[in-house]
């Protein structure tokens, strides 16, 4: 009995120790949650099945990055696989029972911001709605690194310094944001002031 038992334990230590030795970076799969980590419950999770939706969380979450879910996930659902809400998000921005679909990305804003639906984008080069809204603008929350380039005294650095501020703090709140991004000073801030918004 004494040795089943010092075999169980030991074997039960070996998986946990195994389990903390396998994880591994890029996408984190996220099989179901029952409840999320902010303390609402799930109801209606989606059925396990061999579709999954890859989706780009950022903004005020815990662990900002891509991460896949099962099809039918929500909103609420990729908020917790992404750690739940960091401190002083807007926990009523956003639409958490909004069905996601593949290749969306989920912005939590803070207080004040207005968060949009969760939307995959126009991807690069086609000219899609980041390029030419109705005012004749790119808007900064949505435009691509080779959109950016588009823009009066952006280069290749500058435009990828903009998307790193737009993923390290969610979306721009206001046009005025860009003074934040290193290497925006008040002439190029001038510059660009007319050729982009923040929508």
């Amino acid at each position: 009995m004494g040795a089943a038992v010092v075999l169980l334990v030991v074997g039960v230590g070996v998986a946990v120790v195994a389990g903390l030795f396998s994880g591994g970076g890029g996408v984190e799969a996220v099989t179901a949650l029952p409840t999320s980590p902010v303390g609402v419950a799930v109801t209606g999770a989606p059925t396990p099945s061999t579709a999954a939706v890859v989706v780009h969380v950022l903004g005020l979450v815990k662990r900002p990055g891509v991460y896949e879910l099962p099809a039918g996930a929500r909103v609420i659902d990729a908020i917790g696989a992404a750690g739940g809400f960091a401190p002083g998000a807007d926990q009523g921005g956003l639409n958490l029972a909004q069905v996601i679909s593949d290749g969306v990305q989920v912005v939590v804003p803070k207080p004040g911001e207005v968060a949009a639906a969760p939307s995959a984008g126009a991807p690069a080069g086609t000219g899609g709605a980041a390029s030419a809204p109705a005012g004749g603008t790119i808007d900064l929350n949505t435009a691509t690194l080779e959109q950016l380039e588009t823009l009066p005294r952006i280069g290749p650095a500058l435009a990828q310094r903009i998307l790193d501020w737009r993923a390290q703090h969610g979306r721009f709140a206001s046009v005025a944001d860009l003074k934040n991004v290193a290497g925006i000073g008040d002439k190029i801030f001038t510059d660009l002031e007319g050729s982009v918004s923040a929508g």
